[in-house]
């Protein structure tokens, strides 16, 4: 929109001026309409302005007295009067509005912001409208990256020309542009421009004609391209290839033309220049050797190595290396041409070193091709032979070959010298010799032996050396051994020493060395033989021993002649004999000459022969006592004899029991055909028989032996020669058996016990008893020893805890082990139950009751009861006191029976002492009037699931009545408290069902009696449980095996269901009139009641003191009290309420149907304890079996007194048959407290 078609001009109250169109004409005529008032006007106004792209411009606007609206134009279009100009990111009004600063802000200029700005000043009520000069925006653009135009595609050519072309884009002003070439400007450039990619923008193109040159190659053309946008101008370069030929090639490396054989040349072909460069090769007489090569780009060269090893070959070979590119018209190349010296490739010395003194010696020496050709010289030793004739002729590889013969005349001195043939190449320098040692041979000069004197003797089997040595002769003589002229092979191998050589004869002489000559001869190749001698003195035991015996078959009891004759000996031997340990002289004959210079000798011996002999060997011994040493030989016995048993022949068999008993028989006799028979207990066990043993191969085995089998087995047998007999023992070993001697075992506490149990074991073996413990609990175990067949365990220091049944185990490692059980019983003294509530026994005061009190003890041995009241020893006698003692097992219980209580005579202490011979325990008991029961303790939770929880608790005081027990709970969406009557009432453990899964409740748990009810358990504490999650159970599926009984027919359930109708409506017509007399006729009823109860003397309510409780008592003690006893009416003994028990104990009153759980209810009584509700049972107990016995007496009808106490009162005078069940009729109501007796209402007397 056009400003002239917007400016609203407004003076004074013309209508006519209230809408014009002003244009840029008009506004002179503004300026002098409005001028007479408080006209605004331009303090500054903005200015032309030049900004390079991306900087920030402000156009400066400032006007006095404002009172228009003031907006920026941009080539005629408004930008809009607010300061942030929305619509225009970049635009924005600065400066302070109050001073009149309208000042336009360009942040970032770009191209689109080069054009005419215009500050204006609508018109307002007091002047007119005002608009500034013009402000052009000139906006510097600095160049793209410039580039070349060129068609670089193919290399260049030296020589010829080229057109570079550098483009400079998209500028503004048009970029100027300058060539350079490796550093220095191009002349001749020109340029031009064109229209750039956007309007405004211009590109500059400058044109150059470049020739190449070969040392252009690699350099760079560089285009710089500037406008005043930007403060360093922008370049682009790019590198020229200029294709040119190579520099001819030099080798490098072969400075002279002469080299020597088998040196490695390193030669280096070098080409420099060409682009691209040179390929190089070699060759060798034409052949191509390598067409390998390196370039170097950087100095612009190529490289070819040639490693050439130099052999004789190469002599005047012509080595050439030639270089060519893809610019050269011919291939370049450079030639040498090479000689080569060389030593002769071998040189050889024939003919034969050696030579007899006096002999003339001839040799030749060769020498191979060589460039140039040697000379041959000859030397022995330090001296130079001349006496040679040589001949030269032509060789390989252009070289020469050399021969010298040389002949010598030798002697004795020319022996072991170095003889040397020399091939010196005065070309090379080199020298090479072939050198052989000169070998002159003649005779040893001197023989002779270093050994003992041939005076001094030796005895046989000693270790002689003899040496033989000689000097002289070449080579050294070699020496031979030789004994009474045949040669000795055994002698050591010669060895040599710096004069001449030796050779070593070990001997060990022998009888045949005696006098025997021992000759060493020495020779060479000179054929001389020189020999020395010796002869050794040898003395030596009997070469040989012979017995000879004058029968063939002794016998035992016969006698034997025997003769030894021993051999030659030097000196004499002296013959003895030996037969074991036994040591005999024989006779002995004159000696006579023998071999080897020795004499032979004869001795004669007689044996009385006995079957010991047999198998002997009887030793005849020749014994020189000049050597110490003899020579033996033997003669083996064989005697005949009749049986005989071996020393290590069994007499004592062990086996185990079934086992099968082997009895091996060791028999010798001779000869051995031997038969033998068995005898036990007088009887012949025949081979084969399956009686009481098996023969097998004259060993008897017996299958399953028993202990019966044992005892004395008799072997009898016989040979030709005669019979012999022996007898065996068998013991036959058994399992142990085991038995206590002492059971039960009584000890003191504290002192030490000995447990001792007998076994009946075979073998009774160290350690086979162990001790085990039957109890629950661990105990320490005692010291374990053994004495023969008896253990004894001895526990020192013994305590309750060792108290029990322990079990002695015997195993002698035959089958298995016995045991026998032993009892320990631990005496110690009394221990009386001192709970709360054994202290407290309540009963009315009235002379109606009978109150029982309770003493209960554990303790071993016996313990007797004495009792006192108020301090003084109660005297039973008196018919009002009656005590009774039951006994079971360690627990001891006296009760002491108060007839007709008074509260002026029984209110008291009553004293019960426990004592037995160990120590004795006393408790006080109170006897006090009748009350409301104390309060539980230790209310806890057993289990909880998801809709049940089981609680538990401990009973307080009863208050002498019996008491009940109520749970109250609560949770959050309850109205008010829930109430649950615990059944059946005695029992201390009770599970709340149809709870909600997951929530919270409170529970609380009190104890009831007649006379009102406690606080609840633990101080009024509630106890907070969470039921859990329901857990998601799987169907099972049931057959009718599963169901408890069958299901009855359709129309038995109807019959019982109507039957039952009619019986509960008859039931309910006899109820309701008998409650409401009941009710009416309260007080009569008591009134009554009371003089009945006068007039009938006695009233056997009795109150105990005994209740549950959880403090340890006998285990075995209360399971025979929970199967044995009986109900009573007012005290707590064990109830059994298992379902195989023949009765049930349940008071008239607790027998109703159960109820649900109900709120609770407020009564006003006159006691605060007393609250009357409905008795809650848990529906899970068998009701049904109650109500349906009709022949049911009421709960105080019940003999209450144990079947093994009904006889053990003190006093005769206990009332029995239907004076003892009259005493059973008072039947106890819940009563208030006003109706009560006064006794009845809880105050103490």
């Amino acid at each position: 929109m056009v400003v002239s078609e917007l400016l609203e001009v407004r003076c004074g109250e013309m209508d006519f001026l209230s809408t014009w169109i002003v244009s840029p004409s008009a506004l002179p005529f503004l300026c002098l309409i409005w001028g007479m008032q408080a006209q605004q006007a331009f303090r500054s106004e903005p200015r032309n302005l030049t900004v390079r792209m991306g900087a920030t411009a402000v156009l400066r606007c400032e006007v006095l007295r404002a009172s228009g609206t003031v907006q920026w134009v941009k080539d005629g279009l408004l930008l809009g009067p607010q300061r942030g100009l929305p619509g225009f990111p970049r635009y924005s009004m600065i400066g302070n509005p109050k001073r009149g600063q309208y000042h336009l802000k360009i942040e970032n200029a770009q191209l689109e912001d080069d054009a005419s700005f215009e500050c204006q000043v609508g018109q307002s009520e007091s002047s007119r409208a005002i608009i500034s000069s013009p402000a052009w925006v000139n906006l510097q653009i600095p160049p793209s990256k410039p580039y070349f135009e060129v068609d670089m595609a193919e290399p260049w050519v030296a020589g010829k020309k080229y057109t570079v072309t550098c483009i400079a884009p998209n500028a503004k002003p048009v970029a100027e542009i300058t060539l350079y070439k490796d550093g220095v400007e191009l002349t001749g450039t020109e340029s031009f421009t064109m229209s750039g990619s956007k309007d405004k923008l211009q590109n500059t193109h400058a044109e150059v004609t470049v020739t190449a040159l070969s040392s252009d190659n690699g350099r760079q053309l560089t285009c710089y391209a500037k406008n005043p946008a930007i403060f360093r101008p922008l370049e682009s370069t790019m590198t020229m290839n200029v294709y040119f030929p190579p520099q001819p090639p030099v080798i490098v490396g072969l400075e002279r033309e002469e080299v020597k054989a088998e040196q490695m040349l390193k030669l280096a072909c070098v080409s420099h220049g060409g682009n691209p460069l040179a390929n190089l090769q070699w060759t060798k007489n034409g052949d191509i050797l390598s067409t390998t090569w390196e370039e170097d780009i950087v100095v612009q060269k190529s490289t070819s190595i040639l490693n050439l090893k130099i052999t004789p070959a190469d002599n005047q070979a012509v080595l050439c290396c030639e270089s060519v590119n893809l610019m050269s018209l011919s291939p370049l190349s450079v030639s040498r041409k090479i000689t080569v010296l060389f030593e002769p490739a071998e040189v050889t010395l024939s003919g034969s070193s050696v030579a007899i003194e006096g002999q003339e010696l001839s040799l030749c020496c060769y020498a191979t091709s060589s460039n140039p050709p040697v000379q041959i010289r000859w030397w022995l030793g330090y001296k130079e032979l001349n006496t040679t004739v040589v001949t030269m002729e032509e060789g390989a590889n252009g070289g020469m070959t050399t021969m010298s013969n040389m002949t010598h005349h030798v002697s004795r001195e020319d022996d072991g010298l170095k003889l040397t043939c020399e091939a010196f190449n005065k070309g090379t320098h080199f020298s090479k010799t072939q050198i052989t040692t000169l070998t002159v041979y003649y005779p040893p000069q001197k023989v002779w032996l270093d050994g003992p004197p041939q005076d001094v003797p030796f005895r046989s089997g000693t270790k002689v050396r003899l040496v033989c040595f000689s000097t002289g002769g070449n080579p050294t003589g070699t020496l031979t051994w030789f004994k009474n002229g045949k040669t000795v092979t055994n002698a050591l191998k010669q060895t040599s020493f710096d004069r001449g050589v030796a050779r070593e004869l070990v001997l060990v002489l022998t009888p045949s060395d005696n006098m025997a000559t021992y000759r060493c001869d020495a020779t060479n190749e000179a054929k001389k033989t020189i020999s020395a001698h010796t002869k050794l003195m040898v003395q030596f035991p009997a070469v040989s021993m012979k017995i000879i015996a004058d029968q063939e078959e002794p016998r035992q009891g016969q006698m034997l002649a025997l003769e030894c004759l021993s051999g030659s000996s030097n000196p004499k031997a002296n013959i003895s004999w030996s037969l074991g340990p036994l040591r005999f002289q024989g006779v002995e004959q004159p000696p006579k000459k023998a071999q080897f210079g020795g004499v032979s000798v004869r001795s004669s011996l007689s044996l009385n022969l006995s079957s010991q002999h047999h198998n002997q060997r009887v030793i005849c011994q020749a014994y020189s006592h000049v050597l110490a040493e003899g020579v033996n030989t033997f003669f083996k016995l064989n005697v005949l004899y009749p049986p005989e048993f071996s020393p290590d022949q069994p007499t004592l068999i062990q086996v185990v029991e079934d086992d099968m008993a082997t009895i091996p028989l060791l028999v010798s006799a001779n000869p051995e055909e031997v038969s033998c028979v068995w005898l036990h207990r007088r009887e012949k066990l025949v081979k084969g028989d399956p009686g009481l043993g098996h023969v097998v191969d004259e060993r008897l085995e017996i299958k399953n032996v028993t202990r019966k089998d044992a005892g004395v087995y008799t072997v009898k047998c016989t040979n030709n020669e005669g019979v012999n007999q022996i007898s065996i023992m068998l013991d036959v070993q058994y399992a142990p058996s085991v038995k206590a001697e002492k059971d039960p075992v009584f000890v003191n506490l504290g002192e030490t016990a000995d447990l001792i149990c007998v076994a009946d074991a075979n073998p009774i073996i160290p350690d086979m008893f162990s001790w085990k413990w039957l109890g629950e609990e661990e105990v320490e175990m005692g010291e374990e020893i053994q004495e023969d067949e008896s253990g004894l365990m001895t526990i020192h220091d013994v305590t309750r805890a060792h108290a029990g049944l322990y079990q002695c185990i015997v195993n002698n490692g035959i089958a298995h082990h016995a045991s026998a059980d032993v009892q320990l019983v631990v005496q110690f003294k009394p221990e009386l139950q001192k709970g709360a509530q054994w202290r407290k026994v309540a009963s009315r005061g009235d002379s109606t009751t009978t109150a029982e009190i309770v003493c209960q003890a554990e303790g071993i041995p016996r313990v007797d009861f004495s009792w006192e009241k108020n301090g003084v020893l109660m005297d039973f006698a008196n018919p009002r006191y009656e005590e009774r003692t039951v006994r079971e097992a360690s627990f001891h219980t006296s009760t002491v029976r108060v007839v007709n209580v008074s509260s002026a005579l029984d209110y008291a202490v009553f004293s019960c002492t426990a004592r037995n011979s160990l120590g004795e325990d006393k408790l006080d008991i109170q006897l006090i009037s009748t009350s409301h029961p104390d309060p539980p303790s230790s209310f806890r939770q057993v289990s909880v699931s998801h809709d049940s929880v089981t609680l538990e608790w401990i009973p307080g005081f009863d208050g002498g009545l019996r008491q009940r027990f109520r749970i109250r709970y609560i949770w959050e969406r309850s109205a008010s408290f829930l109430y649950m009557d615990v059944f059946p009432p005695s029992v201390t453990t009770f599970t709340v069902t149809d709870l909600q899964p997951v929530t919270t409740y409170n529970f609380s748990v009190n104890a009831l009696n007649a006379m009102g009810e406690s606080g609840y358990a633990d101080n009024n504490a509630v106890l907070t449980i969470t039921t859990k999650e329901r857990e998601e159970l799987e169907d099972v599926s049931t057959d009718d095996d599963s169901l408890g009984a069958p299901a009855l027919p359709g129309y038995l359930a109807v019959v019982f269901t109507v039957v039952f109708v009619v019986l509960l409506l008859y039931v309910l017509t006899l109820f309701i009139p008998l409650s409401l007399s009941i009710w009416g006729r309260e007080d009569s009823v008591l009134d009554g009641k009371k003089n009945e109860e006068e007039g009938s003397g006695q009233s056997t309510v009795s109150i105990s003191n005994k209740y549950e409780s959880r403090e340890k008592i006998n285990k075995a003690a209360q399971r025979t009290l929970l199967i044995d006893s009986e109900c009573e009416t007012d005290s707590n003994v064990y109830e059994s309420y298992a379902p195989e028990s023949s009765h049930y104990c349940y008071p008239i009153s607790d027998n109703m149907l159960p109820l649900s759980p109900h709120p609770e209810e407020t009564y006003v009584t006159h006691h605060p304890h007393s609250h009357l509700y409905d008795d809650v049972r848990d529906g899970g107990l068998p009701y049904q079996d109650v109500l349906a016995s009709s022949s049911l007496p009421p709960p105080t009808m019940f003999d209450y007194i144990l079947p093994h106490q009904r006889n053990s009162w003190r006093s005769p005078s206990y009332p029995q048959g239907p004076e003892r069940l009259r005493e059973f009729t008072d039947v106890q109501q819940p009563q208030r407290d006003s109706h009560l007796p006064f006794e009845l209402r809880g105050e103490l007397v």
